[in-house]
């Protein structure tokens, strides 16, 4: 892995509630782990074809960071959220000079996208799994994002 790029992701993690992340490619794999303040890296190169790797789930604090305020109320009043399938960076809309793909008060329908994620220079379109009207945009454009994190909450038709 390049220096540069793994420095992204030590960066990522450094700023982020992730406490581990491991990255599997066809010539090496990273493991980075934060641990008391500190992060640590450990760069192995393979040559078998390893195990696949499997997203682990956030740790409870991190996963209790990345439900918004009053998320159980918003489960209690039928909204519908729409959530982050990966750590990455939120974009409203497909350039920084097009309009979002979706505002407050738009209707949506299932399978529309509703936003890019991107993770690891890769664009991620997100869809929304359900029709319905959206009543919050709860990130902002460019901002950093984590796994299940919620992006919008959408009133179900």
């Amino acid at each position: 892995m390049k220096r540069k790029r793994l420095e992204e992701l030590i960066r990522l993690v450094e700023e982020s509630d992730i406490q581990e992340l491991s990255v599997t490619g066809p010539m090496n794999s990273v493991r980075i782990v934060k641990s008391g303040g500190h992060v640590v890296a450990h760069d192995s190169p393979h040559a078998a074809q390893s195990a696949p790797v499997r997203e682990a789930a956030p740790p409870p604090a991190a996963a209790a960071a990345a439900e918004p305020a009053g998320a159980e109320d918003d489960r209690d009043s039928g909204l519908v959220p729409v959530a982050s399938p990966m750590v990455g960076t939120f974009y409203s809309a497909p350039a920084p000079e097009s309009p979002p793909y979706v505002r407050q008060g738009d209707h949506v329908n299932k399978g529309q996208v509703v936003c890019i994620v991107e993770a690891m220079k890769l664009m991620n379109e997100i869809e929304s799994e359900v029709s319905g009207t959206i009543v919050r945009v709860l990130v902002e454009n460019a901002d950093p994002v984590e796994f299940g994190q919620h992006l919008f909450l959408v009133e179900p038709d």
